[in-house]
């Protein structure tokens, strides 16, 4: 009698707590959701967070709210997210920078990409663009390398971030250029520096380059890309133009690694909808930003990919920021 009770309790719990779950499931969301970005509002990455969050907000009947917690990096703001209840209401906007780049960079972090949270989709790609001054003698890829590799002492390049130096590292060694970098605060900045004649190239993403391209004041050498950049059609890969290089920045959603897998099925499913809306696409394509909207299995294996990739790529440039 007491096995058969003991059986029947645990029968009860077990029913108790499938009730509890797909409960869960059908309330969720009930109360707003929030999206963390840790960067300043106007950047690539919360007009990304706006443009989804908006469509998110009208297909879950609850508000969306933007919490931009900008500084070091994104660090902040990661681990903030890291650290928050794992119920589906706080979202990170996740740059590869902070999840993949950092983690090969920084000698400690406060979080870590592959156990602190799940991946649920990527929304956006970003293109990198290798770009010289439009009056420089360097015409093309194989022009850039060969200046490089006889002017070591002058061939240089901006960069504002280590997304963008780790970028420029791999190409250095793909192509075994020696060009020394020179920091700068942002990319638009970065591009400037190209401009004025006070570095040699950069890489940066099509948002701040493609205008100037256009504009003559820059050219174009190759795109980090596997395809060419839709703006920047007569620009060929870095493989056409003779370098094994692809060096694409991403931006996507992430919840703590906790989070009830229910939960993160529905916003995998609301966020590759959204990404593929007519609307969503050629808003972001005005930006120069690629909308994706993969699934969290593909998410992830691109993440596991860029980790050991960059993880390799900081070591053999020596490069290491202490926190």
């Amino acid at each position: 009698m007491k096995i058969l009770c003991q059986m029947a309790l645990a029968t009860l719990c077990l029913c108790l707590l499938s009730h509890a779950r797909a409960d869960a499931q059908v309330e969720y969301p009930n109360r707003p959701i929030r999206i963390v970005v840790g960067f300043t509002p106007g950047g690539g990455n919360d007009i990304i967070a706006r443009i989804f969050g908006q469509k998110l907000s009208e297909s879950l009947g609850q508000p969306v709210i933007i919490e931009n917690k900008p500084g070091a990096g994104a660090i902040l703001a990661t681990e903030y997210v890291a650290r928050s209840a794992p119920d589906g209401y706080t979202l990170l906007v996740g740059a590869s920078g902070a999840m993949v780049i950092n983690p090969a960079v920084y000698e400690k972090l406060s979080y870590d990409t592959m156990r602190d949270f799940k991946p649920v989709s990527e929304l956006g790609a970003f293109p990198l663009i290798l770009i010289v001054n439009a009056a420089s003698p360097i015409k093309s890829l194989a022009d850039l390398v060969a200046y490089a590799k006889a002017n070591p002492d002058k061939a240089n390049y901006s960069s504002s971030s280590a997304a963008f130096q780790l970028a420029t590292e791999l190409f250095k060694q793909k192509t075994g250029v020696p060009m020394q970098m020179i920091p700068y605060k942002g990319a638009n900045d970065s591009v400037t520096a190209v401009i004025s004649g006070d570095v040699t190239a950069t890489i940066a993403d099509a948002g701040p380059v493609t205008s100037q391209v256009n504009g003559g004041k820059a050219r174009a050498l190759a795109v980090a890309a596997p395809k060419r950049a839709e703006s920047l059609p007569d620009v060929p890969t870095m493989k056409e133009a003779g370098a094994d290089v692809e060096a694409v920045l991403w931006s996507g959603i992430f919840v703590p690694a906790a989070t009830p897998p229910e939960i993160v099925s529905r916003l995998e499913a609301e966020f590759i909808r959204i990404a593929r809306l007519p609307d969503v696409v050629s808003r972001l394509k005005l930006l120069n930003i690629d909308s994706v909207g993969n699934s969290a299995e593909e998410f992830s294996r691109i993440i596991a990919a860029d980790l050991e990739r960059w993880k390799v790529v900081a070591r053999a440039g020596n490069i290491r920021i202490a926190q």
